[in-house]
């Protein structure tokens, strides 16, 4: 193993090497020089093509080694251990002698069911999608092993049993290890029928529920962790890339004089969407491209946008008749309710594009073949097969001909994730044009400038309360770009015309609210859109969980007792409400500071927010003082790690909270780097505690689930502290002075 805690390159699977499909389970263990292999081959003619070399999911070899592929890409939220450790604890594997190997770009074997096949790392949705299929294929390699020694000892396999690597015989004592067995074992061409009953109880777990050390850490902690921006192939040059200030712009007349005289540099070459210098160093590639001339393309009207212009328009769009909108959640009679509300509230909200902000710089490294038929390509993606896919298209070869290096990503947040590779397939046609290994670099200004947002995005929300005083219709009505149509335009052209990425966390069906209708009016702004981590979470319930909290204030009811008479018949809900407020003192705020709770219910997670903020009247300043969550996401396959995503998610929720901002005029995006994109610096972090409530429930998500929870929190913990509600993320220092002066 190297320092990244996966095998050499050499012992990795490539999409050549691997020739199943995704139909029907046979299954066979065959003999590989020393080692066995473990394979689901599609049907009986791939079992005999494969027979001594490719190995789907798991390997054994003669010395006991397991060998598990790990179908989703490592950005730090651990799925690189998680998803073979749920594989390993239903096969019985010695988890000391396990390794982990990265699977091939095969969306037939690898694909996520809950991305349609596709292999993609998003959502919080890895353990959540694999867990089921994980645990059966350990099962069925275990039971093969049982048979197979049931087979070589002449005793019912009924009486044999599994220790870690082990098969044991009770009554006699023997034992065998997995790796004794692969040396005789005969495989089924069919695999074993595995039910409820065979898997095990969660009870009898020893690793899932355990925190095993993630295994890319240690090489994270010692330098030796490979990145595609550590990559160094032979030959090796280096390019940037100067792109067009608005999207869609091309170049149109390009001097090249003031590159072409830096020393290092090699070429100038024009691209689809910029211009590429090529150069021995980064530094000279970094200084030609600086030294450009380039005139660009006439910019259509529709690049143009003003974002502050573009928002008011918004807002017009949503509190305007819309009859565009689509209804994306639905339930009751809600204009019937709203007509008959003893009151109704009618509020906007309104919140700012926001950059991703990964900490890894954009890069990747290309190295097309002399005769362009084939590529090798060192990346960080967030959709293996997506980096292939795009690659094979921009050079018109077969996916076949991509060899990918799939790389730790440091970060990705949904900026990694799109079909849109435009960071990889800068270096892939840069390649193409030379016919040597390519290293791309975005620089932080690259990446800012020509980035890939999240959307611009006003409310109008109405909510209706009966004779009690109790919520009985809420309206939502959001305006956005069509993310998922710039991110996906051909799967959204077949798709149903929902937006997913805007409209999720829109819905408020845990809540007994009988009345409810959240729709989407698409809007145009041009700008490129993205998922970010929350999705449209991060917006949808700054809205209701604020409104929500207003209405319970201005009724006299605590938020926290009016959130749980809302969740009578959901204990789930209740209980992480309850473990928050408990955990926070809810009810006692020191001197000067308010005390905030925002809920929400993210695809089954649950998951509770208090936060503790003092606001500086003069300053508009708003100060973080502690964060209280609670969170229940099923059964947790690592606990210290959902924990530990938690705070990543509070931290990441706070900057989009407080203070970060993309604004744009005539289309060009104002912001260039961190010391005008304002991200939480070390001094801004508050005290953070996290409770994790466990239960046995499958595994839902966490990898993003606290950044949601943070806006309206701390909405809500600043109108307790100074009875001004703030309606526009970020909740910045001049916003602040401005509604503390309307009051």
């Amino acid at each position: 193993m190297n320092g990244s805690g996966t095998r050499p390159r050499d012992s990795l699977l490539t999409r050549r090497e691997v020739m199943v499909g995704a139909a029907g389970l046979t299954f066979s263990i065959v003999g590989c020089q020393r080692q066995t292999v473990v394979s689901l081959p599609a049907d009986a003619d791939a079992a005999d093509a494969a027979a001594t070399r490719f190995s789907p999911w798991v390997s054994i070899d003669g010395e006991g080694t397991v060998a598990i592929a790990s179908p989703a890409v490592e950005m730090g939220q651990g799925s690189l251990t998680s998803l073979p450790l749920i594989l390993a604890e239903e096969l019985d594997a010695d988890w000391d002698r396990v390794e982990i190997v990265r699977a091939p770009p095969i969306d037939a074997v690898y694909g996520n069911p809950e991305f349609d096949g596709q292999m993609y790392t998003a959502g919080s949705a890895a353990v959540a999608g694999y867990y089921d299929s994980l645990r059966l294929f350990g099962a069925q390699v275990r039971r093969v092993l049982l048979e197979n020694t049931a087979r070589q000892w002449s005793v019912p396999v009924e009486e044999l049993s599994t220790e870690p690597n082990t098969v044991v015989h009770a009554s006699t004592g023997r034992r065998i290890d997995y790796g004794a067995i692969a040396a005789f074992a005969e495989i089924p061409r069919v695999a074993p029928e595995i039910g409820e009953a065979d898997l095990k109880d969660p009870s009898e777990f020893r690793l899932i529920g355990t925190d095993v050390m993630r295994v890319e850490l240690p090489g994270k902690v010692d330098g030796t962790a490979q990145y595609s921006i550590d990559v160094r192939p032979p030959g090796l040059v280096y390019g940037a890339v100067l792109q067009t200030p608005v999207p869609g712009g091309t170049p149109e007349t390009i001097v090249s004089s003031g590159a072409m005289q830096i020393d290092g540099v090699l070429a100038v070459e024009a691209l689809p969407h910029g211009v590429g210098v090529l150069a021995e160093t980064p530094w000279a590639a970094f200084q030609g491209k600086a030294a450009l001339n380039v005139e660009w393309s006439n910019r259509d009207p529709a690049q143009s946008f003003n974002s502050e212009r573009g928002m008011e328009d918004f807002v017009a769009a949503v509190r305007g008749p819309s009859p565009g909108a689509a209804p994306w959640d639905s339930e009751g009679d809600v204009e019937g309710a709203l007509q008959n509300a003893a009151r109704v509230y009618e509020r906007v909200y309104r919140s700012d594009f926001a950059y991703h902000a990964q900490m890894e710089p954009l890069n990747a490294v290309a190295a097309v073949s002399g005769d362009g038929e084939s590529c090798e390509i060192w990346v960080g993606t967030q959709s293996q097969t997506m980096a292939v896919n795009a690659t094979a298209q921009a050079l018109g070869i077969a996916p076949e001909r991509v060899m990918l290096h799939d790389m730790l990503l440091g970060g990705g947040f949904g900026r990694r994730g799109a079909t849109d590779q435009a960071f990889l397939l800068d270096a892939v046609l840069l390649s193409e044009r030379i016919r040597r290994p390519v290293k791309v670099m975005w620089t932080r200004e690259d990446d800012v400038r020509a980035g890939r947002f999240h959307p611009l995005s006003a409310s109008f929300v109405r909510a209706g309360l009966d004779a009690g005083g109790r919520i009985a219709a809420i309206h939502h009505r959001r305006a956005s770009d069509l993310v998922e149509k710039e991110q996906d335009p051909a799967g959204f052209a077949q798709g149903d015309g929902h937006d997913v990425i805007s409209m999720e966390g829109s819905e408020i069906e845990t809540y007994a609210i009988p009345h409810r209708l959240a729709e989407h009016v698409p809007q145009t702004s041009g700008m490129r859109t993205l998922p970010l981590r929350g999705i449209g979470f991060v917006h949808n319930k700054f809205v209701t969980e604020s409104l929500i909290d207003e209405i319970a204030v201005d009724a006299g009811r605590d938020p926290v007792q009016f959130r749980l008479d809302l969740l009578a018949d959901q204990p789930r809900a209740r209980k992480v409400i309850e473990t928050v407020a408990e955990r926070s003192g809810w009810g006692t705020a020191p001197g000067g500071h308010g005390l905030g709770i925002a809920y929400l219910d993210y695809e089954d997670t649950q998951i509770a927010g208090v936060v503790d903020v003092s606001v500086a009247a003069e300053s508009g300043a708003i100060t973080v003082h502690n964060v209280w969550l609670a969170i229940d996401c099923g059964l947790a396959v690592q606990p210290d790690n959902i924990i530990a995503q938690q705070m990543g998610c509070a931290v990441y929720g706070l900057g989009l909270a407080l203070s970060e901002s993309i604004s744009m005029d005539e289309g060009v995006v104002e912001q260039s780097n961190f010391h005008d994109y304002l991200i939480p610096r070390m001094w801004d972090i508050p005290n953070i505690e996290i409770e994790l409530v466990r239960t046995q429930n499958p595994p839902t998500g966490a990898g993003q689930m606290a950044t949601p929870i943070m806006a309206p929190a701390i909405s809500n913990a600043v109108a307790a502290a100074t009875s001004v509600r703030l309606r526009h993320m970020p909740m910045t220092p001049q916003r602040v002075r401005d509604a503390l002066r309307v009051g």
